[in-house]
Order: structure tokens, then sequence, then C-alpha cells
């Protein structure tokens, strides 16, 4: 595998205050040969303002453009920010975008409850657009209930019959005084993302002592088969495991906590891509000294890794103030470390040429833009 070319898709060096951190980043290709990589962009990361942008490029990420579409941010009268904005082609040019609202009625409360760790009470919403982008249909609520605290987890997910997935965890809301229980999910929809009417468990804990965290997911070679990874968080030993998958199949959902395997892959965040002949790459943020974007490979179904077959993309040098490290982890404080790293959320998706294209943010504490990167996967 080697890097052919990279650049920035949205440079926030030169925007006002308010605009001066994006985060969260998405990738979508379309049937035209499109690519629309969508972000966070606030005056902090999950700022009580945020909302989402989408730029646009047509030349595989060589150039972009930043899309004309602002979005509400008041849902049912009640100020939010908005967070995850993912993309997915449902049929040629009509394209469905999912996104995480937080209630923001007191700005001042931060995301995640220190008291009692739970987050901000939350909604799943979903609009349509039949120009690319340019412009959206009004927001619609996407129900979860009755699980709380939910927040979309990475890439939607289409196969070739037309199923949609949307990738999602539970956890808590704040103020609930109840023990933490966090699980993955996916919602599928079977009409074009009108209507989500089945639910589907991806990882859960069974004893909920360790978190499967921030799934990334990617369609398998069959339909409804799916390739899932993990950030995976100790709560006992107070550490970050080494990243984990599982091989699902909505045609067989009943979950089975041993079908979870470690990769030995270090790190957090990891977004996998299918290749020709079973190939499984996986773009992975591991923060680290120094913290690093490497593109890993597969032949083995997800259970080798080969360290000398991966790809550093990306090098950083984090220059937030952090107080936790990799062992020993209070769990409080590492809430808040991840308000305050600079580098991460790694995206991939394949061009029509078997190319890839990356994303992810980077930048200081205090400014953080999108970046891309075009690899020959070899």
């Amino acid at each position: 595998m080697r890097i052919e070319d990279r650049g920035p898709v949205f440079d926030a060096s030169d925007r006002p205050a308010h605009e001066r951190v994006a985060a969260f980043v998405s990738l979508c290709t379309l049937q035209s040969g499109t690519v629309i990589c969508g972000f966070q962009l606030g005056p902090r990361k999950h700022g009580p303002t945020s909302t989402i942008r989408f730029c646009r490029s047509s030349d595989n990420g060589a150039t972009w453009s930043e899309l004309p579409a602002r979005f509400e941010q008041a849902i049912e009268g009640v100020p939010g920010s908005l967070s995850s904005g993912e993309l997915v082609e449902v049929e040629p040019g009509r394209l469905l975008l999912l996104a995480t609202w937080f209630d923001r009625s007191n700005p001042e409360l931060p995301l995640f409850d220190p008291e009692t760790e739970g987050i901000l009470p939350s909604r799943q919403l979903r609009a349509f657009s039949d120009d690319e982008g340019n412009s959206w249909s009004d927001w619609e609520i996407v129900p979860t209930a009755p699980l709380t605290g939910c927040s979309s987890t990475g890439p939607l997910l289409r196969w070739d019959d037309g199923t949609i997935a949307f990738p999602f965890e539970s956890y808590k809301e704040y103020g609930d005084p109840n023990p933490s229980r966090h699980a993955a999910w996916l919602l599928v929809s079977r009409d074009g993302g009108k209507t989500f009417d089945r639910r589907s468990q991806v990882a859960m804990h069974p004893k909920h002592k360790i978190y499967y965290w921030d799934q990334r997911l990617c369609v398998g070679k069959d339909v409804g088969e799916y390739v899932a990874m993990f950030w995976t968080h100790d709560l006992e030993q107070k550490a970050d495991r080494t990243v984990h998958l599982r091989h699902g199949s909505l045609l067989d959902d009943s979950f089975d906590h041993n079908t979870i395997i470690d990769t030995g892959i270090p790190g957090q965040i990891a977004a996998p891509a299918l290749l020709d002949h079973g190939r499984i790459v996986a773009f992975v943020v591991d923060r680290g000294t120094p913290g690093t974007l490497t593109l890993w490979q597969s032949h083995t179904g997800g259970r080798r890794w080969p360290r000398d077959e991966s790809l550093v993309v990306y090098r950083h040098d984090e220059q937030a103030l952090l107080s936790q490290g990799q062992t020993d982890v209070d769990f409080k404080q590492y809430w808040e470390d991840m308000g305050k790293w600079s580098f991460g959320h790694p995206a991939i998706r394949k061009l029509p040429d078997g190319r890839l294209l990356l994303a992810h943010y980077a930048g200081t504490p205090d400014c953080m833009s999108v970046h891309w990167a075009r690899i020959d996967p070899g």
C-alpha cells in the first residue's frame, strides 16, 4: 500500500471563532463519481452551537468545495447541537442524511455528566436530498425508544438489495443514577430510509465490563453481511484494549458475544473496508506517542494484521493538555480528554477504480481542519 496524494478538505485556519474546530468526519461516494465529506463544525468539539457541514469533490478528492446547505438546530423548539452527519445514496441521485442532535437548552452543561456518567438527551434526525447535498428536506426524528443515550457511530450501510442500516450506540442520559449499560446497534430500513422498523444488536458485553465504543462497519460480500470494528475499553482494567472485530449478518442477528475477536491492533476508532479476495483494510487512530492514523490490512478475515504490511498515513503531535494516559484510566476524566483530542475520527471509502479515499480531522486544540489522503491499496 502507498500514499498517492493528500491535502485539505476543509481548512479552518481562516474561519471565524465559531467555525474554527472541525471534527467527527464522514465520507460518502455517489454513483455519479461525486464524493461528499461531512463533519461537525463549531467553536470547539461538541460545542453547544456546533452544527454539521459538507464539502464535495468531483475529482476523487483532489479539490473540494463547501456546500451551501445549513441545518436547523432547534428541534421542537429546543436549541441543540448537531454531530456525526452520515450520508448514503439510497437510489441514484437521492441521499439520506442521519445526524445526532443533543439538547442544549442549558448551554453550560457538558456533553458528559461527570456525576452520573450519562450524556445529554439526544435525538437521531433524518433528512433527504435530491441535488447531491445542496439542499435538504426538513428534519424528521428517527425513533430509538426504549433505548436512551443514543448517538450515531459511523457510516450508513447499503447492500445491493437496497437494505439500509444505521449504526448507533446506546448508553444512558444525563442525570440517570442507574448503572451504565452500553451497546452497539443497527436500525434497519427496507424502504430507502423512510422507515426503520427493525433493530439488530451488534455488540454488548454480557456483564457490562467492556465497552465496544464507536463501532465502524462496512458491508460484507453477501447481502446483509457486515464487518464491524470497535474501540474496546475495559472498565475493570481501566485501560483501552486493542481493537476488536465481529463478522455479522442481518439474516442471523442473534448476538453471541463470543463472535467478537481481538485483532491485536493498538488504537481506538477503526474504520474498515472490504476489498477484493476478502482482504480487509482498517484505518485506525492510535493515541500513543506519537499519535498516528494507520492503515492496516488482513488477509485472514481479520484475525491477523501484520505490522510490516501496515501504512502510517499521519503522525500527530498532541498539544492538548490531557489528564489520562493509556493505563489506570479514570473514566470520568477520560471523557473530558475525548473532548480535547485534536486528531482522529478516521473515515474510509473505496473509489470506483479500486483506490481508497481516507479522511480525518487534525490540528491544534483551538483549530482543527479536515484532511484527505488517497491510497493505492496494492
